[in-house]
């Protein structure tokens, strides 16, 4: 079998007798997916981030064990010679919203996620490529510039209703789900192409992901912002010259596409590396695109510079936490005229363990007191919540806790949640805005404020 990703970290597994059920094909691949030994964990009902199809739907043909089962019985060839075009592994697969849960929570460290795309990619090959949403979803990187073009479009879609029952019916796109609106301006367009900051300062990196330059530039701004009041000098991170922005490869792997999804890993390797070499902080925002970084990129085969970038990636919460606990933080904060906070951790923030750091960095704003809500994944994951055949479950999810304590608060309590599409589906499920912590962060600055319309809608 000649996979699409890197799993030779996992060839010296199957010795013992706890991955004794190893496929007869696969090689690494099929050891990866032997790693399940029936444990159920994912299986368990109450709160927690493990498998939240799983917690939705009470199936266990939607749980971690049963796709691990899936797949070892694909690569014994129980499901025919192309096995991952075959109803039995889609079905599998249907509902794995790749939160990296069963990879954190399973006592044998299950890569779900993971294990998922490389069937995804096997299954586009098997059928001779993907299908156009896929494709169009994937790409969001490449045509998020678009934005006179695409804004124009997503308006008049939101105006005239058959046209979203339209693009429900041709593309899969779910018609009672909003789509997002480019920014004005990108952020990499309108900021200084020189160091921010202190020029004698300690030196960090920025990490602007695409959704934050596209769609969210005011995020990026207020990191820019905060991390510059703190005392740092700050790089932003660029491409070389007249090259289109970084992008960390993640909606192309989310959706199977890992040669795309090399290519952009490279570019990203290739502008990090100097840096982390210099073992400046690479600070970034989005969740699932800064610890990609971290995870995995491991498995894209970029060699050893992966190593060097994933120690020197931080979230900003990470990061914040870490110069409070050696006494380097300087951030002169100042009560907010919200004293309540609600947050929402993003499923990879919990699965890498982040939200401690969270807790802490919120811990410094003056007299806010600080809930986080105990749910699971929020349900959009991605492009997961705007595919027609997923929208329901989606909202499920999301109902299950998130959206029914988001209702409860009150209208002046900030919804914090770092994550863009946990911001989305809280926009869609309880028509209220959630805001990232660097955009808290800078409204507690003592020489900032809450812009009007920046906190809850």
């Amino acid at each position: 079998m000649d996979t699409q990703l890197d799993w030779s970290a996992y060839d010296s597994y199957g010795a013992g007798d706890a991955y004794a059920a190893v496929p007869s094909e696969g090689g690494a691949y099929g050891k990866a997916a032997a790693v399940c030994i029936g444990n159920r964990q994912c299986q368990r009902s109450e709160k927690g981030v493990m498998c939240p199809s799983f917690r939705v739907t009470h199936d266990a043909a939607h749980s971690t064990h049963h796709r691990a089962q899936s797949l070892k019985a694909a690569l014994n060839g129980e499901y025919g010679p192309k096995p991952f075009v075959g109803p039995e592994l889609e079905a599998a697969m249907d509902l794995c919203v790749g939160c990296k849960g069963c990879k954190r929570e399973c006592p044998n460290g299950v890569d779900m996620a993971l294990l998922r795309v490389e069937a995804l990619a096997q299954r586009w090959k098997q059928r001779g490529g993907a299908p156009l949403r896929e494709r169009l979803l994937a790409h969001i990187p490449h045509w998020a510039g678009k934005r006179g073009r695409l804004n124009w479009l997503v308006r008049l879609r939101e105006r005239v209703p058959l046209l979203a029952k339209l693009g429900e019916r041709w593309l899969g796109i779910a018609a009672a789900r909003s789509l997002p609106l480019s920014a004005p301006t990108e952020f990499l367009a309108a900021a200084s192409t020189q160091p921010a900051g202190n020029a004698d300062g300690p030196e960090v990196v920025l990490l602007v992901d695409t959704f934050s330059n596209h769609f969210e530039p005011e995020t990026a701004q207020a990191a820019l912002d905060v991390l510059t009041a703190a005392g740092y000098r700050v790089h932003v991170a660029r491409p070389p010259a007249a090259e289109r922005p970084l992008c960390c490869g993640r909606t192309f792997l989310s959706h199977g596409l890992v040669e795309q999804a090399r290519a952009e890993a490279k570019r990203m390797v290739e502008t990090l590396l100097p840096y982390a070499e210099q073992g400046l902080p690479v600070i970034g925002l989005e969740p699932s695109c800064l610890l990609m970084l971290r995870d995995e990129y491991y498995s894209l085969g970029l060699g050893d510079a992966v190593g060097t970038i994933a120690k020197s990636a931080l979230l900003l919460e990470e990061f914040l936490a870490r110069e409070h606990d050696a006494k380097r933080l300087e951030l002169p904060l100042r009560p907010l005229p919200q004293t309540q906070a609600l947050v929402h951790g993003h499923c990879h923030q919990k699965a890498f363990g982040a939200m401690k750091s969270m807790r802490k960095v919120l811990g410094l704003v003056p007299q806010l007191k600080v809930e986080f809500i105990e749910s699971s994944c929020c349900g959009m994951a991605g492009a997961f919540g705007l595919e027609a055949e997923h929208f329901e479950v989606s909202m499920q999810m999301a109902e299950l806790a998130l959206l029914p304590r988001i209702r409860e608060a009150d209208e002046d309590t900030l919804l914090i949640a770092n994550g863009t599409s946990c911001r989305h589906q809280i926009r869609d499920g309880a028509g209220r805005e959630g805001v990232h912590l660097a955009r808290v962060l800078k409204a507690a600055l003592a020489s900032g404020s809450m812009e009007p319309g920046e906190t809850n809608a």
